[in-house]
């Protein structure tokens, strides 16, 4: 659990840092509920709610793991696959609404790290 640790404290500051970011502008903009029609506010939200909406399940996917007695640095592989989505992400999306590169690599990794921590858990449940 030491390991998992390690990555929930990292991505829980990744989630204040986001949520810190949309407090200052609605704070500056005066916008108590929703975006207020400002796109800056829309896109920081959305890159909070983001990691809000895949942080939970990868951080129990990872804990699981590492529960599993999985190699450490294959623990470690994943956190840290899972940190670097993240943040790709969160600066992709701030950047621009549209497509970007960072917004890309940040889903795909997300997505493939918690497909390949699902799988393996299948995999060491019932085929080892």
């Amino acid at each position: 659990m030491r390991i998992t640790g390690i990555y929930a404290a990292l991505v829980a500051l990744l989630i204040l840092i986001l949520a810190a970011r949309v407090m200052l502008l609605r704070f500056k903009l005066r916008v108590g509920i929703g975006d207020g029609g400002d796109r800056q506010l829309a896109k920081r939200i959305r890159a909070h709610a983001n990691a809000i909406e895949y942080v939970p399940i990868a951080l129990i996917l990872l804990l699981l793991v590492e529960l599993n007695q999985t190699q450490p640095a294959i623990v470690h592989g994943f956190g840290i696959t899972l940190l670097v989505a993240r943040v790709l992400h969160a600066i992709g999306l701030s950047l621009r609404s549209g497509t970007s590169a960072g917004r890309f690599l940040g889903t795909t990794l997300t997505i493939l790290v918690i497909a390949a921590m699902a799988l393996l858990l299948l995999w060491q449940t019932f085929l080892r």
